[in-house]
């Protein structure tokens, strides 16, 4: 069972930038297709973005395209999400996920405990 920490919430005004981390203490990241998924209160969870294993495809949904980016680092065991000019409809708590049958193919195995992100002045 893989084991993955996220870390890098925090509070940010809008227009900010955070870098979201997600690390896998148990286990080889690049195995794996991993997902960032968020969830606001009140709200279902989304699917944000995605890196696939092997090519590093990445998968973004519509409302972060150009605005935010998901990368690896394999030396560091790591998949990063990279946030820039943040919203305030941004705000939620943010997972890190492995996607079992590829990106958003529906079936995933791990979660990270999440990590908050609130975009506020």
């Amino acid at each position: 069972q893989v084991q993955l920490v996220e870390s890098g919430g925090g509070l940010v005004q809008p227009g900010g930038s955070l870098r979201l981390s997600c690390t896998a203490s148990s286990a080889t990241l690049d195995y794996y297709a991993i997902g960032w998924f968020r969830q606001a209160p009140g709200k279902e969870r989304e699917d944000v973005a995605c890196i696939s294993s092997g090519d590093g495809e990445t998968y973004y949904t519509d409302s972060v395209k150009g605005r935010f980016t998901i990368s690896r680092d394999n030396a560091e065991n790591s998949v990063y999400l990279h946030m820039n000019s943040l919203k305030p409809e941004d705000t939620a708590v943010y997972y890190c996920a492995t996607d079992l049958l590829g990106c958003w193919g529906g079936a995933t195995g791990s979660w990270g405990q999440g990590t908050q992100v609130t975009v506020s002045s």
